[in-house]
């Protein structure tokens, strides 16, 4: 029985100091560094003024700090992990203190993955998953998803922005399409409906948001969410009343230009 007390001891060691060897890599790398990569691979990042870019900045340094990040099948490099902590800074920028309670860890797969999360062999489709059960606080991504997402031919896609989104929605208790963490109870109704009069054009090919949206609410919002911070002009061009909505979710106005946040 000793031996494997021992043994147990010893695994949980390892995993301690490699998991914060990991996080002791990253923290070092040079704030220059990170300016760079967020300035060469973060469109959101680049259209920030001065001071709300050292706000990313340091939103960026925190998240790090406070996730695990590997891969498995594929090598992380620190565009990949500059790129994920985007993901899930872009969605709370316009909140002052948000904590992703309910992550832990981040798995990058080298692309797509099944429900069985398999990246080899065929029926392959998933591009990103927020763990549930004993999965309770991974998430998998797809990194080839992940490049794409920020890449120069990046459309109104954007796998891990989708999967942030998620978890904001999951924060109040329920993945239901309505954080209410985040909307004034006067809004939830007019969300919900709004929510329904879209997917009614959707199915009905009169609009040009992504048609998994349709799948339901909780994708909806995620769909949604990757068109507003990923085509905000276009979305509000579009779409006035859902991008004033989600405005209002996130306390962002990224059509905006520099002055996206709102106060």
């Amino acid at each position: 029985m000793l031996p494997v007390i021992i043994a147990i001891i010893l695994i949980f060691i390892v995993f301690y100091f490699f998991r914060n060897k990991k996080k002791a890599d990253i923290l070092s790398l040079p704030p220059l560094n990170i300016k760079q990569l967020l300035s060469t691979h973060i469109p959101y990042y680049q259209k920030l003024d001065d001071e709300n870019k050292a706000v990313f900045e340091q939103k960026v340094v925190e998240f790090l700090s406070g996730i695990t990040i590997e891969g498995v099948g594929t090598t992380v490099d620190d565009a990949d992990r500059i790129m994920i902590a985007s993901s899930a800074v872009i969605p709370i920028f316009g909140f002052n203190d948000w904590k992703y309670r309910n992550l832990t860890n981040v798995i990058l797969y080298p692309d797509t993955f099944d429900s069985e999360f398999q990246f080899e062999g065929e029926n392959r489709s998933i591009l990103g998953m927020v763990g549930t059960g004993y999965m309770n606080g991974q998430m998998i991504l797809s990194r080839a998803a992940l490049l794409k997402g920020f890449g120069k031919s990046a459309g109104k896609e954007n796998t891990a922005i989708h999967e942030f989104v998620h978890l904001l929605d999951k924060a109040d208790g329920a993945t239901d399409g309505v954080p209410e963490n985040l909307l004034a109870h006067e809004y939830v109704l007019p969300w919900v409906k709004m929510i329904h009069r879209e997917i009614n054009k959707i199915e009905r090919g009169k609009s040009d948001i992504n048609p998994y949206a349709i799948t339901n609410e909780a994708e909806f919002l995620a769909v949604v969410s990757e068109y507003f911070f990923q085509k905000p002009d276009q979305l509000k061009h579009k779409h006035p009343e859902l991008y004033d909505m989600l405005s209002r979710i996130f306390s962002q106005d990224p059509a905006g230009g520099d002055d996206m946040l709102i106060s």
